[in-house]
């Protein structure tokens, strides 16, 4: 389906379609603003986060139970189909004067178009007008709260492709609304099976944070608690050891003072991702051992 290089040619419904054509009007201002001021490659930083980041990340895993709305024949699925129709094309015109060649072929090959997008009217809609407010908090909250899930599981070595329950102690309006709408696509992309309420977390529970809720999730049975304590310890010893020799080489003046600059530099990145490494090994065993 061709879309109009406007505004959208549609007036959405779903919080998840409302959230990502705020985000294009968003991006739309940031690529002006670089441009304007010839900072190219701000622009195409912009364009990237958005493109990968928010499109191709979120907004089509997201979209996915919208689209089986009514076996893909509901009115939910057809404002999603033209939404990410309006979308895919906002993003051809807006990477059109970095990436010339490959979007004028998409643009030709994805509709029937009435030109070609070299000849496609620049966009001119703004978050002022496109950005609703309620939706982008909504979409932003499960968003985090789907990373955060994720962070959980991955620091406590939970099998990705298990499906894991969640408890949840309290939850305000506003986050009860967002789980709520969008329980679905919550429970999809963070590999959830079921949310359950109660007073207080079990021992052996995981937090995971959220604006105004508190969640957790349960360990027991998913993982050997004590076994990937010694895990995560083994490899802090081995980090620890790999830190101490770059530490001793950056120490020594000799070696400061006679190696060449980008060899001083290599450690000392080495440094600093080995340590950045560690310090998320010794958080995910700080909370194994708070709980376990």
């Amino acid at each position: 389906q061709g879309c109009t290089d406007g505004v959208p040619p549609v007036t959405p419904n779903a919080t998840l379609n409302k959230w990502i054509i705020g985000e294009t009007a968003r991006v739309r201002e940031e690529v002006d603003a670089a441009l304007d001021t010839y900072r190219f490659n701000d622009a195409a930083n912009a364009l990237y986060a958005f493109v990968w980041g928010k499109v191709c990340d979120w907004y089509v895993e997201l979209s996915k139970p919208l689209l089986q709305d009514d076996d893909g024949k509901g009115d939910l699925a057809k404002e999603t189909r033209e939404t990410m129709a309006w979308v895919l094309d906002q993003c051809l015109i807006l990477l059109h004067p970095i990436m010339p060649f490959i979007t004028e072929e998409l643009w030709g090959n994805t509709a029937q178009r009435p030109k070609m997008i070299v000849h496609a009217d620049w966009p001119a809609y703004t978050t002022q007008a496109l950005l609703d407010a309620d939706a982008d908090r909504e979409m932003n909250w499960v968003i985090s709260l789907i990373e955060n899930i994720r962070s959980a599981r991955q620091q406590m070595h939970v099998p990705a492709g298990l499906k894991v329950p969640m408890i949840v102690t309290g939850m305000d309006e506003a986050a009860t609304a967002a789980w709520a709408n969008n329980e679905a696509m919550i429970k999809r992309l963070a590999r959830v099976d079921s949310l359950t309420h109660a007073e207080t977390f079990p021992k052996g529970t995981v937090a995971i944070s959220a604006a105004g809720a508190t969640f957790g999730l349960p360990l027991e049975g998913l993982i050997d608690i004590d076994e990937e304590k010694s895990r995560l310890q083994k490899s802090l010893d081995k980090l620890g050891k790999e830190i101490g020799g770059l530490k001793g080489r950056l120490n020594n003046p000799k070696f400061v003072a006679s190696a060449p600059d980008e060899v001083v530099a290599e450690a000392q990145d080495n440094l600093n991702a080995r340590q950045e490494e560690a310090d998320q090994l010794q958080a995910a065993l700080n909370r194994l051992s708070e709980i376990g």
